[in-house]
């Protein structure tokens, strides 16, 4: 998710493009003139940042993070119910929980943007707020659902190469442990970008209004921080997760591969794992875009030309579909998923079927004759003879 701010007076953007306004030093507020990073930004594709930034924050993230978050609390309903119980689906649902964390936050972003299309200054104000948590929550949330990718991935590896060691290893409890750990530790490692923002109020020479501005923190502008701890997060949360979903994935495809020449019948387990590679698969294709930007060729948000700010818009939008087609994948390609979900979610409606089609059959015509049969009209408009011991019998099958 990209977030731009703009400030009021001297520190609005030109043709409103709403970038980032990084204020390098840290005495500005007693300078007559402030250079900001808006005076050097690119304009030949400012047209094209401008209708990424509409498609993508304006059309797309409600329709999307609407889908997505239903689809998360659907799929965390399914996988929690007693017959779902397994070590594979402590880990899908600790990632659907890890899902909605972004999806909020990209509602949240959604709204500020509506908000500065028709409040400017509002919507400033709220994208200069809401950044430096915001930024946090993105890092912190895609790292944990890339790390629990990878721990699914790990479970699926043993069940299918090592499916002797399967039933000690890859429990329930010790699935919730790890997922705990991958919270834990992942939200601390995002700590620092939580900190490498800061706002700055100050009253604008222009209008004579407070105004409030984001820049980069004492800790931000820090060298070891830019350098060290950049790569430290890139790897960790992208590069890292990214080979080694690639080299299990691979392991687990050609064992599946190998049982199949064998002439051996596919097993629910190794079902289930062809649905996980699916999911892997639609991970890497939506986080390796912004894995390059971020590490290979190191480009931001704030402080890249607008052509740079145009791709992040696309590369975010692929991070946030990721967060939302999974239950859909769940629902396509495990048949186990698909009944409990029907079970659950439609019991009351094939109940209701069945209510309806009892009473139909009830209305059905019945005359009782002398000798103490029954005569009963169908659809037909055919008379069958049934003596009162079969009604009993359908009746109580109906029931």
């Amino acid at each position: 998710m990209a977030y731009a701010i703009a400030g009021e007076g001297p520190f609005v953007a030109e043709n409103n493009t709403h970038v980032l306004d990084i204020i390098q030093h840290p005495g500005y507020d007693d300078r007559p003139e402030v250079t900001t990073l808006a005076e050097t930004i690119h304009e030949e594709y400012a047209e094209f940042y401008r209708n990424a930034k509409f498609v993508t924050g304006i059309v797309l993230y409600p329709i999307l993070c609407t889908f997505g978050i239903t689809g998360n609390i659907l799929s965390l309903i399914v996988l929690s119910h007693k017959k779902m119980s397994s070590s594979t689906n402590v880990f899908l649902s600790a990632l659907s929980v890890s899902d909605l964390i972004k999806l909020v936050n990209d509602v949240m972003y959604f709204i500020v943007v509506v908000i500065e299309r028709y409040d400017t200054v509002t919507g400033q104000r709220a994208m200069a707020l809401l950044y430096p948590s915001a930024h946090y929550i993105l890092n912190m949330s895609v790292c944990v659902t890339a790390w629990l990718t990878v721990s699914v991935s790990v479970e699926r590896y043993i069940s299918v190469c090592h499916p002797t060691r399967a039933k000690t290893m890859c429990t329930i409890q010790r699935a919730r442990i790890v997922s705990v750990c991958v919270f834990i530790g992942m939200s601390i490692l995002a700590l620092p970008s939580g900190l490498r923002y800061e706002n700055r109020w100050s009253i604008s020479n222009e209008t004579n209004q407070s105004i409030v501005s984001i820049e980069l923190s004492v800790f931000g502008q820090h060298q070891l921080f830019k350098t060290a701890y950049t790569w430290i997060q890139n790897l960790l949360r992208s590069i890292i997760p990214l080979f080694v979903l690639v080299i299990l994935n691979s392991c687990i495809i050609y064992a599946l591969w190998q049982s199949r020449i064998k002439g051996k019948t596919m097993s629910s387990r190794n079902r289930i794992s062809i649905m996980l590679i699916i999911v892997v698969f639609v991970f890497l294709i939506c986080i390796t875009p912004d894995a390059i930007l971020s590490t290979f060729f190191k480009f931001g948000y704030y402080d890249a030309n607008n052509l740079v700010r145009g791709i992040r818009e696309i590369s975010d939008l692929l991070l946030q579909i990721n967060s939302a087609v999974n239950f859909v994948l769940y629902c396509t390609f495990s048949t186990i998923f698909r009944g409990i979900f029907i079970e659950i979610f439609l019991k009351c409606f094939t109940k209701k079927l069945n209510e309806q089609r009892a009473m139909r059959e009830a209305r059905t015509s019945v005359v009782r004759d002398k000798e103490g049969s029954t005569i009963v009209d169908n659809d037909a408009n055919e008379r069958t003879k049934l003596t009162a011991t079969s009604i009993n019998n359908c009746q109580q099958t109906y029931v």
